[in-house]
């Protein structure tokens, strides 16, 4: 029978020499080292972990989410660091001007107030006086004098030079600085207030409509859309003649409509993810309901609820100092910082920092915590997981 000619990759057929080679010839070669797969150096990184560094990585987040928690600490403990109450009022101390240790000696922050003053009153305050921007004439419906415009030392000039109001005092001689973080702290407490109650209303209404569908979300949908068109000034306002003043009815009033915002967010995640291949395994394993609700589908909202609860704390504080201007927010004496700034804009043109330091917080609040959510926004979004 006729051997088939043995090919070579090209095609073309073994030579005779290299079929008749002997096979003594041959040499039988192996490897001494054992081949096995190679290790896995990269760090395994998890989804949690993951988040942690993108957040770090953005130092714009970072430095804001230190900003918020400075605010928040000193909202803690900053109505105990001057030693006066934010209720004691000393009538002989009214309007002082700021006044902080180390600081002062740059100029700043001294004590001193530019005042206007008459030349036969010159002589009173020439002991107080740190600079005198000299004379001009001023016409009154008492006919032409000589005022001088100078820097005098209230504090000197109140009998207290060793005393020191941080921020200033009030026009009833309270002091802004333990009042101004008092504020913080009220107004603090009712954003988180509201922010658990939207976020627990929101979750339980939106994982029900997301879940089941149907007649149920199609009943709850035309609901939300009914209290939605609510107007809230004229809401507030009534809640305020059932219950008072005070934070329980603003908390009712931001939390009548600000729970729907969280409810169609988890409502989207729910429809998204509830006809995953996972979740659907996990049924036919026999998980209930809650189960298959808030372990499988759930997370997968929690990103976009974390940055939905910081974005709306700036928001409710903006809204409690709108709703101070108009005299229905926390009531007096307790402060907060919508009040302290509606009482700083009165006596803006002759006391200044009286509305200048409360507004530097609330600036600082809103864009920390603005900058806060949109951080953990981008931190949260798996799409950007590397």
């Amino acid at each position: 029978m006729r051997e088939k000619n043995i090919m070579m990759e090209n095609g073309q057929p073994l030579s005779e020499e290299l079929l008749k080679i002997p096979a003594e010839q041959f040499e039988m070669i192996e490897r001494a080292e054992e081949i096995v797969d190679a290790d896995f150096r990269t760090e395994s990184v998890s989804y949690g972990k993951d988040v942690l560094r993108r957040f770090l990585h953005d130092k714009v987040t970072v430095v804001a989410a230190v900003i918020v928690s400075l605010i928040v600490l000193m909202g803690i403990a900053g109505p105990y660091m001057s030693g006066r109450s934010y209720l004691a009022q000393d009538r002989t101390r009214t309007n002082m001007p700021p006044r902080i240790p180390v600081i002062e000696k740059l100029g700043i922050l001294d004590g001193t107030q530019v005042m206007t003053i008459r030349k036969s009153s010159l002589e009173e305050y020439q002991p107080y006086i740190k600079k005198n921007y000299g004379e001009f004439e001023s016409q009154s419906a008492f006919g032409k004098g000589v005022m001088y415009k100078v820097k005098v030392d209230m504090y000197s000039l109140n009998g207290i030079p060793d005393q020191y109001y941080w921020f200033g005092s009030d026009s009833l001689g309270r002091d802004i600085f333990s009042r101004l973080w008092q504020g913080t702290r009220v107004s603090l407490i009712l954003a988180v207030a509201v922010v658990v109650v939207n976020l627990t209303v929101g979750l339980i209404v939106g994982a029900i409509c997301g879940y089941y569908g149907g007649w149920i979300d199609l009943i709850i949908q035309r609901l939300m859309d009914i209290i939605w068109n609510i107007p809230s000034l004229p809401l507030t306002i009534l809640l305020i003649m059932l219950f008072g003043s005070g934070i329980l009815p603003l908390v009712l009033a931001f939390c009548l409509t600000g729970w729907m915002g969280n409810a169609n967010s988890v409502r989207m995640q729910f429809y998204r993810y509830k006809g995953r291949e996972y979740v659907l395994a996990s049924r036919t394993m026999g998980a209930s309901d809650l189960r298959l609700m808030f372990r499988h589908i759930l997370p997968n909202a929690v990103g976009t609820l974390i940055t939905g609860c910081a974005l709306s704390v700036p928001s409710v504080v903006f809204q409690e100092a709108g709703l101070a201007y108009l005299g229905l927010g926390v009531q007096a004496p307790n402060p907060s910082i919508g009040i302290l700034l509606s009482d700083g804009q009165k006596v803006l043109l002759d006391y200044p920092s009286q509305l200048v330091f409360p507004g530097i917080v609330i600036v600082l609040l809103m864009l920390a915590f603005n900058l806060l959510g949109n951080g953990l926004r981008d931190a949260f979004n798996p799409s950007l997981r590397q």
